[in-house]
């Protein structure tokens, strides 16, 4: 049998509803040495998986695996972004779309963009995210590696579990949401995240666990999220921290090739291990992302927090910025990020000598390796180096952590 009678028998079986024979067919196809027949019979399939079986991520794979060969194909791309989108992978739909700009859209093709990007106020009511990693970390406590310790009566000796210490852990993400629809294309959306890092060693344990809800406003082209909750945090399998919080983030689009993301926030958090570092936090940023090309872009962001505790000390003013780039390679999307803080604390800690102000350097990158995506499952790896320079011995340190695991979107 030719390709163009296989592609009969594949159409002829999915138009009669026999979709598990069409699907035979199709991947069958996707084998062809030919990339014009492989890329229009994933296409096919990836049109039948979504529209008619009800299978979005299946379809987005096979979208994804059309793009790795031929990343100007504008219009899997825009199958990608819708596909995305329904499964309210927002960030994603709106990456894409604005990559597909960047390859360059002829006259006729814009009007589908504007459809696509309108769509996306139309987003899944339910769906979230999973991730499980082994993570090796030089500096699982994040702290110096100094054997002692400066204060104005002297150097204090620090005992084992004050300074760093390595181990091999595991890492824990998820996500839930929910999106009942308001009136005008509005919504209210409700989140449950939890995070979890764990060691052999329990008293090194970090848990958090959270829920915001509140609305979401179309507001023309931009999208502005509002959202309260509390946030539990744990800390050696005893409570550290309880935190209430309201936020806004606001999206506006430059065109279909890039956004502005604005985002605002304030908090009041009780420490249950040091009342002195109960605070009010609040805190601002400003963010700007950008498709270069069909396969590579980026963004920058700057920010800056007020926190205001209860002991002066512990009271700080900290801004940064940070960048990152990605790149579509074959089937792996590569991510390169770099991040610049300075802290600068409002008085004197009591036994310390100065006042505590660090400045902070963190540099990553991580790939997501689609090529050996199953069931939705791909395999991701991340690498990350950070040192924090302070004034104060105890605050001083430097860590190297890696990430090998898995992530899904469901």
């Amino acid at each position: 049998m030719s390709p163009a009678q296989l592609f009969a028998f594949a159409d002829a079986a999915r138009d009669r509803g026999d979709f598990a024979l069409a699907e035979r067919a199709y991947r069958a196809l996707a084998t062809n040495p030919s990339p014009e027949l492989r890329a229009e019979a994933r296409f096919r399939l990836g049109m039948m998986l979504a529209d008619r079986m009800g299978r979005p991520r299946d379809a987005a794979v096979e979208f994804r695996r059309i793009l790795d060969e031929k990343p100007d194909a504008v219009r899997v791309r825009l199958e990608l972004a819708r596909i995305q989108a329904k499964l309210g992978r927002l960030g994603d739909a709106r990456r894409e779309l604005r990559a597909a700009e960047a390859a360059g859209l002829p006259p006729e093709v814009e009007r589908m963009v504007r459809f696509y990007a309108a769509s996306l106020k139309a987003t899944k009511p339910l769906g979230g995210s999973i991730e499980v990693a082994l993570a090796p970390d030089s500096n699982i406590n994040r702290a110096t590696r100094s054997d002692t310790v400066g204060t104005v009566i002297g150097n204090f000796t620090l005992n084992d579990d004050a300074k760093a210490r390595s181990g091999l852990g595991l890492t824990l993400r998820g996500q839930v949401y929910a999106r009942a629809p308001l009136a005008k294309g509005n919504s209210l959306l409700v989140r449950a995240s939890a995070s979890a890092d764990l060691y052999r060693d329990p008293q090194f344990h970090d848990v958090l666990l959270g829920v915001q809800a509140g609305p979401e406003l179309a507001l023309g082209k931009d999208r502005l999220t509002l959202s309260a909750g509390p946030l539990l945090r744990w800390y050696g399998a005893a409570p550290y921290s309880t935190t209430v919080s309201a936020t806004a983030n606001l999206i506006h689009p430059l065109g279909a090739r890039a956004q502005v993301r604005a985002d605002g926030s304030f908090a009041r958090t009780i420490n249950h291990r040091n009342a002195l570092q109960t605070a009010n936090i609040a805190a601002a940023s400003l963010g700007y992302d950008r498709a270069l090309s069909a396969r590579f872009g980026g963004g920058v962001q700057a920010n800056i927090s007020r926190t205001l505790a209860c002991d002066p000390g512990y009271s700080d003013v900290t801004a940064g910025a940070s960048a990152y780039a990605f790149r579509e390679l074959g089937r792996t999307t590569v991510v390169v990020n770099a991040g610049y803080s300075r802290l600068e604390a409002d008085a004197r800690l009591g036994f310390y000598p100065r006042r505590r102000v660090d400045d902070r350097l963190t540099l990553g990158a991580s790939a997501t390796w689609r090529a050996l995506q199953w069931k939705g499952l791909a395999p991701l790896t991340r690498l990350t180096w950070e040192r924090n320079a302070s004034t104060l011995d105890l605050y001083r340190y430097t860590r190297i952590a890696a990430q090998i695991g898995i992530t899904s979107a469901f």
